[in-house]
């Protein structure tokens, strides 16, 4: 097996280690650098300079606002259209190439709806984003997986946020053209398509392991891969065609691999490992503990001792880099790549991400319901969660779950859950101390499905840190190899005790905790969350839609999270949730309450104290198309 090896930073720039079929490291310059494309380049920008005419739309405001001014790499200029919802704003890129984002940059007159697309030939489009509630200011806009291969780009518009046309300071496309097949050994993966099993968020995707960008130095944040922080990640493109593959170049960030394994596949599912380094190369690698703010990375580059074939290669991770953060401590990210490129000859230019699972067709019907009529909690339904036992503490909240009547009862066809204050103290099993009890059931043991519309009829005692909730967790959370945020959590209801307004959100990778995807929805005049509401969630493959009383107020598009903030981690099954939980990171970062408890003021402590704190539900629905 050949060797692999690590490039020290003081011949970081200068040198490259590259691995024999004999196993010897030889320093040699770099021969690779100079044949990297240009990745940062605005190929939109490049067309309209050599041929104005590429520029093209609907219609201008005036002669003096035309469609090249989107293009022409001036600030100060700008692109208005007619005054239509319908207009539209187009570059012709005069080439072929993979667009992995588009960065728009409006004037005050901005979309408020609108998709943008990409095109072979200028007459049937592919939409890579949707946007359904604009703000204007700079959308980046990355395309990771939807189908992007395209020689023309639109922006087109579906409705105006303003009573004046579309105007744009600058619309920057970026990519890469894929190498085609090739009989001379070229980078074959340079612009095909990239998957992963998860990354960090959108700025982070596959695709950017293959667009050609190697920073100076192997540092800094742009154009490279990340991983989220496991051990079993990998990363993978598909070369379009049978491919007869030699070599491999992997530039990494300081966030590389210890031990990992290349692999090539005919079909996407057997993978053959053709390379992996060898013990000692191993414990070199895992001996160099850097510091995360002064390391860089390392570039490997190895030759089969003989060719490879296959259609598909991936780097699967098998253990990270260890940094001092601080020292002695030590700390592991994920993985990071800036470039993985497969030499040989083969492939295929044609290579495209298959299209979004489209929304199935059918009529809703009921597959689980619960209206709490019978003489207690239905255990064939609900779990009963524990603290100490079924789950520990989380978000500095101040309960302890108990599976007890003195919090959790059925009653006059109500789900009751009640806090206690236990100024005492209650010790959850496994030890820890708590002055409050509370209850959280959900149906993990007994109804996970995907997608769907999901429904309660609730309501809620109003009170500064009380946090009562009905949502949705990923049924995978409980796998260490994939857990929180990766798993997805839909928040369907959140309330933190305020009267007249309650949230919903999504968490995935890339936008979870604070910087979770969701919006407050304030109750209409007179109304509050004291009184009986609806909350629903419609789950579909392409989009989550929130309504309050049948009225929708969310909505959160597949094409637009994995465009701005992250991976669409709701493909799978999840479970509903109901709890009341006290205090912790929501309902403080709101009352800003230190004491007596984070997030709960002594009032609501005196209110849980005189009873009737209740979270009360009058029934639970699932529904699916059939």
């Amino acid at each position: 097996m050949p060797a692999i090896s690590r490039r020290s930073a003081v011949l970081l720039a200068a040198v490259t280690a590259t691995a024999t079929a004999t196993g010897a490291v030889q320093w040699a310059p770099s021969a690779s650098a100079a044949s990297t494309v240009d990745w940062n380049s605005d190929w939109a920008a490049a067309a309209y300079a050599a041929n104005p005419g590429a520029a093209t739309a609907s219609g201008s405001e005036n002669a003096g606002l035309g469609p090249g001014l989107a293009f022409d790499g001036n600030a100060a200029t700008r692109f208005a259209s007619n005054f239509a919802d319908d207009a539209w704003l187009r570059i012709d890129l005069g080439t072929t190439i993979r667009v992995t984002h588009v960065v728009l940059t409006w004037e005050a007159a901005y979309g408020r709806r609108y998709v943008v697309e990409v095109s072979a030939d200028g007459t049937n489009w592919t939409t890579v984003y949707t946007e359904n509630a604009g703000t204007g200011g700079t959308v980046t806009i990355h395309t990771y997986p939807q189908p992007s291969l395209g020689r023309y780009v639109r922006l087109r518009g579906l409705e105006r946020a303003t009573p004046y046309g579309y105007s744009l300071y600058s619309f920057q496309v970026f990519g890469a053209a894929p190498t085609p097949a090739s009989t001379a050994v070229a980078n074959l993966a340079l612009g095909h398509p990239a998957y992963g099993n998860y990354y960090q968020d959108a700025g982070h995707t596959p695709q950017n392991a293959f667009d050609g960008g190697i920073p100076s130095g192997l540092t800094g944040d742009t154009t490279r891969w990340a991983s989220d922080w496991n051990d079993q990640r990998w990363v993978a493109v598909d070369l379009g065609a049978t491919s007869r593959i030699t070599a491999f170049d992997l530039y990494w960030e300081a966030a590389y691999a210890v031990d990992y394994q290349l692999q090539v596949s005919a079909d996407n599912r057997t993978w053959q490992t053709v390379y992996q380094p060898t013990a000692a190369q191993v414990a070199q690698r895992a001996a160099d503990i850097g510091t995360p703010g002064s390391s860089t990375g390392i570039h490997d580059s190895i030759t089969l001792p003989s060719p490879a074939t296959g259609r598909y290669v991936r780097m699967l991770g098998l253990r990270r880099r260890s940094f001092y953060n601080p020292a002695p401590a030590t700390a592991q990210f994920g993985y990071a790549l800036y470039d993985f490129q497969v030499w040989g000859t083969g492939g295929s230019a044609t290579a495209e991400y298959p299209a979004a699972p489209a929304d199935p067709a059918g009529t809703y019907q009921t597959v689980f319901f619960d209206d709490f009529t019978g003489p207690g909690l239905d255990r064939g339904k609900w779990r009963v969660v524990v603290t100490g036992s079924t789950m520990g503490s989380v978000n500095g909240e101040s309960q302890a779950y108990i599976d007890d009547a003195s919090t959790l009862t059925v009653a006059n066809s109500q789900l009751l859950i009640t806090p206690k204050y236990l100024p005492n103290g209650y010790t959850a099993p496994g030890g820890g101390t708590y002055h409050f009890t509370s209850a959280r059931i959900d149906t993990s043991t007994a109804v996970n499905f995907t997608y769907g519309r999901v429904s309660a009829r609730l309501k809620m005692t109003a009170g500064d840190g009380f946090w009562p909730a009905f949502w949705l967790l990923g049924s995978n959370v409980d796998d260490p190899t994939v857990s929180w945020p990766d798993c997805g959590e839909t928040d369907i209801m959140e309330n933190i005790g305020y009267a007249t307004w309650t949230s919903s959100s999504l968490h995935g990778p890339g936008y979870s905790a604070d910087g979770n995807i969701g919006t407050i929805e304030n109750f209409p005049a007179g109304q509050t969350i004291e009184s009986w509401h609806t909350y629903s969630v419609e789950w579909t493959p392409s989009a989550m839609r929130f309504a309050l009383d049948g009225t929708q107020y969310l909505e959160i598009l597949r094409r637009k999270t994995e465009a701005t903030r992250g991976a669409w981690v709701f493909d799978h099954n999840q479970y509903v949730i109901l709890n009341f939980a006290l205090g912790g990171a929501y309902p403080a970062g709101y009352n800003q309450v230190t004491t007596p408890y984070w997030g709960l003021p002594q009032s609501s402590v005196d209110k849980i104290a005189a009873g009737g704190v209740t979270f009360a539900v009058d029934w639970v629905r699932v529904e699916q198309l059939r």
